[in-house]
């Protein structure tokens, strides 16, 4: 035979799950959006279109679908993990699972302090608006014995608007960019970050309280940070976070820097004095890199356009 099968998975992809919690008249929300990718022992369905050991890829959305009702949705993390374990078990081709969830999340539309004609105000707790700011990941990978579990989030638009310069940067003939003493510094944070758990014999992080504390590290190590480039506070951030969180041993970012340019309003007769900006969209600076704990191997994709 002159070609053979390399690496493949199949699953069912993008499956948009909404799970309401009723705690009487206080309702809650998980909203998520997940995908299954199961590999193992599928030679034969791709080169003879056997059927014998593939679980269709309708199974797997139904099995999110039960699961949801039978586990709830604690947290995406723990969502996976029962899924991830499932396909595992249940299924003896099956040799591993990769679980990935986008979580959108949702917040109580804050009523008025009178009645509504309709509705006491202090009885609404079932109206939510969609938060406009990140959207939280997470991706699972169970091969049976141990589990990979690496989290995150997209789309969290920040902004300094002091406390930034950028200068003493090498210089061709080229350049052109005059050196900024006081910008402002905004980015798009991408980031992913891995837990060290790994087995069923260790104690499971509380995947909600990590998301909650790691985030705020993050932000605070923007806002804190003065900073002489987005390299140093991308630096800042990772390293608040390593040192805080115990369960974290490697963090990864994609930044790119939402340049703002100072318009020049001299023609108008008008003095621009750091008030008036460009937001330029593209092209971008585009900042990455990984932080990790002292002592440990580097395991996230340095593309993680996919994960």
């Amino acid at each position: 035979m002159p070609t053979i099968l390399g690496q493949n998975q199949y699953g069912k992809a993008e499956n948009r799950v909404v799970k309401i919690t009723r705690d009487g008249a206080t309702h809650h929300i998980k909203d998520l959006n997940v995908s299954v990718a199961l590999s193992g022992d599928m030679d034969e369905v791709h080169y003879s279109g056997s059927n014998a050991n593939v679980l269709p890829t309708d199974t797997t959305k139904n099995t999110v679908f039960a699961f949801a009702k039978e586990y709830g949705i604690e947290s995406a993390e723990q969502f996976g993990i029962h899924l991830a374990r499932h396909f595992v078990t249940s299924q003896e081709p099956i040799h591993q699972a990769r679980i990935r969830i986008e979580e959108y999340s949702w917040e109580r539309i804050e009523t008025s302090d009178a009645n509504s004609k309709f509705i006491g105000a202090d009885e609404v707790k079932h109206s939510f608006v969609r938060k406009g700011q990140e959207t939280r990941l997470t991706q699972i990978t169970y091969d049976g014995e141990k589990w990979e579990v690496v989290s995150g989030l997209k789309d969290l638009v920040v902004m300094n608007s002091t406390n930034s310069e950028f200068w003493g940067y090498v210089k061709d003939k080229y350049t052109t960019l005059q050196e900024a003493y006081d910008r402002i510094l905004a980015t798009q944070v991408s980031s992913r970050w891995r837990f060290n758990w790994t087995d069923d014999e260790q104690k499971m992080p509380n995947w909600e309280k990590s998301y909650e504390q790691t985030r705020k590290h993050m932000l605070q190590a923007f806002a804190e940070t003065y900073s002489l480039s987005l390299q140093q506070t991308l630096y800042q951030m990772g390293a608040r976070i390593i040192n805080n969180r115990s369960e974290i041993d490697e963090v990864r970012f994609s930044l790119p820097n939402k340049h703002h340019f100072l318009v020049d309003l001299e023609p108008f007769g008008l003095k621009n004095d750091n008030e008036v900006y460009f937001a330029a969209d593209r092209p971008y600076g585009l900042i990455e890199a990984t932080i990790l704990r002292d002592g440990c191997e580097a395991r996230i994709p340095v593309d993680m356009t996919n994960l």
